[in-house]
């Protein structure tokens, strides 16, 4: 039994996929012994989500094509990784699938969490947390400013993005729903060209 919040307020028992019922803050959140792999905060909430096989195979295969694109050239820099925690105010802590942050960006190497958006951020569908990452967690990581978002959808082989087209956009203006056939080719990462048939063919 884990409870929630100074006052004690919520409790639950962890069991299976998820359990929402223990409300933090963020400080309290980052501070707690619990926050472990795929726990996340979403408006106040502890979520934990356990992923199947074919959604780690994914994350770690987005993983290590950003990675390849970045070593690639000596002039591209940046960070890529997967989950951290990533502090976007004082209700939301995630820790998005995979992230990249470029080079103005990266994060210390000694730095234990992110503050604010990374400039990638792809959320991998699991069925017990995937109504988040469309509805509440999208909603945030626009209104903090994220440049561009992949849903990936693991049961229709599709990869949704939400980008701001321009820097100074506000929010998402760009909506895109790509599958097979196609390739996923962010502007701000400019070379890099994501196959999805072979991404999906993969996993």
């Amino acid at each position: 039994m884990v409870r929630g919040g100074e006052n004690g307020r919520g409790r639950t028992t962890i069991r299976g996929a998820m359990a929402t019922t223990m409300r933090l803050t963020s400080t309290q959140f980052l501070e707690w012994e619990g926050n472990e792999r795929h726990v996340q905060l979403i408006d106040g909430e502890v979520v934990v989500n356990s992923p199947v096989l074919r959604h780690q195979t994914l994350v770690v295969a987005i993983c290590a094509e950003l990675r390849a694109w970045t070593l690639a050239d000596p002039g591209r820099r940046g960070k890529v990784a997967i989950e951290v925690d990533t502090r976007l105010d004082e209700r939301n802590v995630y820790k998005p699938d995979v992230w990249w942050r470029s080079e103005p960006r990266r994060p210390a190497r000694d730095a234990r969490h992110l503050e604010g958006p990374p400039d990638l951020a792809v959320e991998v569908s699991s069925p017990s947390t995937w109504r988040y990452d469309l509805g509440i967690k999208k909603a945030t990581y626009e209104r903090h400013g994220l440049a561009e978002l992949w849903l990936v959808d693991t049961d229709h082989d599709l990869v949704r993005v939400a980008r701001s087209s321009r820097r100074r956009a506000r929010g998402f203006d760009v909506a895109l729903e790509l599958g097979r056939g196609e390739k996923l080719t962010p502007p701000q990462l400019p070379g890099f060209a994501l196959d999805l048939t072979a991404l999906f063919d993969e996993a």
